[in-house]
C-alpha cells in the first residue's frame, strides 16, 4: 500500500523507482535484522516495535508535498523497515501455531482475508489525496497494533518451544539441500514473471494492461485458497510443480500464437491461477515446514528476499529487458521455468507421507460408505 503512494508523489519516473528501490533493500535488510534481532528479544516485543515504527513511518507520509527528496528518501527507507522489521516472526508465528497438516488451508485462509480487506483500503487510495493515503495507512497500521493485544493473550498460555538442536546460522541454512533445491525454482519464477511482465508492458494494448491488473489478482486471490486446500491434500511439492507446469505450458501457448486473442485469456487465466499457488507455497507455507521452532525468522527471511528483489529487477535491467524481442520472450520463458521444475524433482515433499496418506484414507472411505449407502437404498427400495 505505502508503494501506491510512491506512484503518485509528483517526481519524475526516475526519482520514484529510486524511491521504490529504497523501499524493497530496506525491507529485505530489515527483515533479516529482524531475524536476528529475535533471538534478542521475545517476539512479542519485537511485533510492537515493528508496529509502532509502521505507525510513525506512515505519519511522516502526511507531508510529501514540496519538500527535499532526500526527506522522501528517509521516509521511504523507514516504511520499508517498517514493513519489513517484524514480517519473519508474524510469519513465523503462523507456522508455530499451526499443524503441518492443515497449514495449507490456514495460510490461504490468512493470505486471502488479508488480500480482501485491502481491497476497501486500495479503492480508498485511488479517491483521495496523498495526505489522506498516509493517514488511511497510519489507521491501518494501528489496527494491526490494537490486534497484538489478543495476540498477548494468546501467547501467554501457548509459548513457542525453543529451537530444537543446535543453533541455526545463515550460513547453514544455505547448507539445507531441501531449502536450496526449493529456493532456486522460487528464484527463477520471480525473475521470469517480473521480465515477462516487464516485455508485457511494451507489447500489449493498454486495455489488455488493465484486464490484467484488474482480472488477474482476482484470480490469483481465489486460486490461494484452492491451492491451500490441494497443498494439505496432495503434498506441497506436486502442487508447486502442477503450477510451474502449467505457467510454462501457458508462456508456451503465447510464444507459439501471439496473435490468438484465445492464447491471451488462456495465459491471463493460468497465470492468475499460478501466481496464487507459488506465493502461497513459497511465501507461506514450504519454510515453515522445512524449519524448526525457534529459527524459523532466518528461513522466512532469506525465502522471501526474492518476492522483494523481483520488483526491482526492472530498474536495473531496463536495458536488457528492451533487448528481448516480444515474440521469443514467451518461449524463452516457458522454457526456463520448466527447467526451474528440476531442482523440485530431487526435492523432498515437506508434509509427512503419513498425513497424505491418512487422508487419502478418509477419502477413500468416505466414498465407499457413500457407496454402500446408495446400494442399501437400492435394496430397501428393491424389498
Amino acid at each position: 500500500m505505502a508503494l501506491m503512494i510512491i506512484d503518485r508523489v509528483p517526481l519524475n519516473f526516475k526519482i520514484v523507482s529510486t524511491f521504490r528501490t529504497i523501499f524493497y533493500i530496506a525491507t529485505i535488510g530489515s527483515s533479516i535484522a529482524g531475524s536476528l534481532l529475535i533471538e534478542k528479544i521475545q517476539r512479542l516485543h519485537l511485533l510492537y516495535l515493528w508496529m509502532t515504527l509502521g505507525i510513525a513511518s506512515s505519519l511522516l507520509l502526511t507531508n510529501t508535498y514540496n519538500v527535499a527528496t532526500g526527506y522522501l528518501a528517509i521516509t521511504f527507507l523507514l516504511l520499508g523497515v517498517s514493513f519489513g522489521l517484524g514480517m519473519p516472526s508474524c510469519l513465523a508465528y503462523l507456522a508455530d501455531h499451526t499443524p503441518i497438516e492443515s497449514r495449507g488451508l490456514t495460510s490461504s485462509v490468512v493470505f486471502f482475508a488479508a488480500n480482501l480487506s485491502a481491497l476497501p483500503v486500495t479503492i480508498a487510495f485511488m479517491n483521495f489525496d496523498l495526505t489522506i493515503n498516509a493517514i488511511i495507512l497510519t489507521v491501518w497500521r494501528g489496527l494491526g497494533l490494537i490486534f497484538l493485544v489478543f495476540l498477548k493473550k494468546e501467547e501467554k498460555g501457548n509459548k513457542p518451544r525453543k529451537t530444537e538442536g543446535k543453533h541455526v546460522s545463515f550460513m547453514s541454512i544455505f547448507h539445507d539441500r531441501s531449502f536450496i533445491l526449493y529456493l532456486l525454482p522460487w528464484v527463477m519464477f520471480c525473475l521470469i514473471d517480473i521480465l515477462e511482465k516487464t516485455v508485457l508492458e511494451n507489447f500489449s494494448e493498454p486495455d489488455f494492461q488493465h484486464l490484467i491488473q484488474t482480472i488477474g489478482p482476482v484470480v490469483a486471490s481465489f486460486s490461494i485458497v484452492i491451492g491451500g486446500l490441494l497443498a494439505d491434500r496432495l503434498g506441497r511439492k506436486r502442487v508447486v510443480i502442477y503450477g510451474f507446469v502449467s505457467l510454462g505450458l501457458a508462456y508456451a501457448i503465447v510464444g507459439i500464437a501471439p496473435t490468438l486473442l484465445i492464447a491471451w485469456y488462456f495465459y491471463l487465466i493460468i497465470d492468475g491461477i499460478a501466481a496464487g499457488i507459488l506465493w502461497l507455497a513459497f511465501v507461506l507455507i514450504l519454510w515453515g515446514d522445512l524449519s524448526k521452532q525457534g529459527a524459523r525468522e532466518k528461513y522466512y527471511a532469506i525465502g522471501s528476499s526474492p518476492f522483494f528483489v523481483r520488483p526491482i529487477i526492472p530498474f536495473f535491467l531496463a536495458f536488457f529487458i528492451q533487448l528481448i524481442p516480444a515474440s521469443a520472450a514467451f518461449s524463452l520463458a516457458s522454457f526456463f521455468l520448466f527447467l526451474a521444475v528440476l531442482p523440485l524433482v530431487y526435492a523432498p515433499e515437506t508434509l509427512p507421507e503419513k498425513k497424505i496418506r491418512l487422508r487419502q484414507l478418509r477419502s477413500y472411505a468416505e466414498r465407499a460408505k457413500k457407496v454402500s449407502e446408495k446400494y442399501l437404498k437400492k435394496s430397501n427400495i428393491a424389498g
